[in-house]
């Protein structure tokens, strides 16, 4: 359960701000969405290594 503590006179924008950026950080909607469909495992692993490949291109170009 999140638990959004609010300050006397705090606006309600700011409390549902809060709110939204704990709830995203949990990664229930994420989750939520991947379960919707069946990805393969294959699928799954060549996503990793095009991401792996990915970040790796990204470190070499900083340097």
């Amino acid at each position: 359960m999140i638990i959004v503590p609010i300050k006397e006179g705090e606006n309600i924008e700011r409390a549902l701000k809060k709110f939204k950026r704990k709830f995203e950080k949990t990664g229930t909607i994420r989750e939520l969405r991947s379960r919707k469909t069946f990805v393969k495992n294959s699928v799954k692993r060549r996503d990793e290594v095009k991401k792996a490949v990915y970040v790796q291109n990204l470190r070499l170009n900083e340097e």
